[in-house]
């Protein structure tokens, strides 16, 4: 529920974390950095993703009452991305530096751009490699793939967009997965690879817990197949809360614009599980 407090209360995090960084902006800015990126995730939180409608609230409500107008609003949010990409990791790097050594989760999920009627005449992406199937649901789409590492409790710490068609496992080579030592980072058997398993257990004392495929070179044993499959619900569980902050269709005119709105969606969902 959309309410005066929880914005309040997201706005001093927001603040705090550009302080963290060392953030600086000019002084000359009517509207300051932080309450350009509240009304972004107040807008991806309560209202699908849309920027205008969280302008008119922040301004309505007098928590912006210098607001500025929706194309130049657009253009400072743009600006911010590399600054937006900064404070969520610097979150998720606050989160598991307490954590020290603990469970993590890794998984992946699709966000179309368009239908697959409509790829023929897509302008915002164009070539077979985003073209990816979706397994659970027995489906083709034609987008990007999330690659998100959560903690246990289902709180995002790191992500990445990649190709639709690039698989799990080349995904997993490019998360920095920058962990404490002693870690147990758990996936589902798409992240199969020995050589990276031993090489991280090895190099970095990181445990990866991988499913098996039945036809697995490294069996489990039951009471770790059960392990594995309970640590991984989970991130089910987020996938599902994320993508219900989205509209049928996430609306966007660029690719980057596209990015900058799944972002958002991420970063709101984290804030708002740290402010609940």
């Amino acid at each position: 529920m959309l309410n005066g407090d929880k914005v309040i209360r997201i706005f001093c995090l927001v603040d705090d974390l550009l302080k963290g960084i060392g953030h600086q902006e000019d002084v000359r800015c009517r509207v300051s950095d932080s309450e350009v990126i509240t009304t972004a995730i107040v807008a991806a939180l309560y209202l699908g993703g849309h920027h205008d409608n969280a302008r008119g609230f922040m301004q309505m409500t007098g928590m912006c009452p210098q607001m500025l107008d929706k194309s130049r609003y657009n253009r400072r949010l743009h600006r911010l991305e590399p600054l937006l990409c900064s404070m969520f990791f610097q979150l998720g790097g606050y989160l598991k530096d307490i954590s020290g050594a603990s469970s993590y989760v890794i998984d992946s999920f699709p966000v179309a751009v368009c239908d697959n009627i409509r790829i023929s005449r897509s302008k915002m992406l164009k070539g077979k490699q985003w073209r990816g199937r979706q397994s659970s649901m027995r489906r083709y789409f034609y987008g990007v793939k999330v690659q998100v590492l959560t903690t246990a409790k289902g709180i995002p710490v790191e992500f990445g967009f990649v190709p639709g068609s690039e698989s799990d496992v080349q995904a997993l080579k490019k998360l920095p997965l920058s962990v404490a030592p002693e870690s147990c980072i758990y996936g589902d058997a798409a992240y199969t690879d020995y050589t990276i398993e031993d090489d991280m257990l090895e190099a970095e004392n990181i445990h990866l817990m991988i499913g098996r495929k039945s036809n697995s070179k490294r069996k489990d044993e039951p009471w770790v197949r059960f392990l594995k499959e309970h640590s991984r619900k989970r991130i089910e569980t987020t996938f599902s809360e994320i993508k219900n902050l989205f509209l049928r269709k996430i609306h966007a005119v660029t690719f980057k614009g596209f990015l900058l709105k799944i972002l958002m969606f991420i970063f709101a969902y984290t804030l708002n599980r740290l402010t609940d």
